[in-house]
């Protein structure tokens, strides 16, 4: 049996890495990083809280080896934030960002999450989500 500890990194496929890269700067503070693979490969990321990473590409011309059916907007995210919620909600009505739903309470992997959902970019569903303790 093998023992998993913790995810890496994901891939998002997406129909523009300079829009998305804006997109989760601006509006959910990740830092978005520069790399250079070991075969040369120059690649784009979305660095997220400690050690947690998403990988960009293309979906004009998706790395390999890469998932069957590549394509944007296809993603589900969840992410945590210690910002309170009521914070969160009026950074993206700042933004012009609309709310698809909440605040609502879901379970997440911790227990029961408050959480709002938005759509990026290229309309993944992103939910932004307070641990209710």
């Amino acid at each position: 049996m093998i023992a998993i500890q913790q995810l890496d990194h994901l891939v998002l496929t997406v129909g523009d890495i300079s829009i998305t890269c804006q997109f989760y700067q601006s509006v959910l503070g990740c830092k978005v990083i520069h790399f250079t693979t070991t075969n040369g490969d120059n690649r784009c990321a979305l660095s997220i809280g400690n050690h947690q990473k998403i990988n960009l590409h293309s979906a004009a011309s998706p790395l390999q080896p890469a998932a069957r059916y590549p394509q944007p907007g296809s993603a589900d995210l969840c992410f945590l934030t210690q910002t309170p919620l009521s914070q969160v909600v009026e950074h993206l009505h700042s933004c012009s960002i609309p709310i698809v739903e909440g605040p609502v309470e879901r379970t997440g992997s911790l227990g029961s999450i408050l959480s709002v959902y938005i759509r990026d970019p290229d309309d993944n569903l992103v939910e932004i989500s307070n641990s209710i303790k």
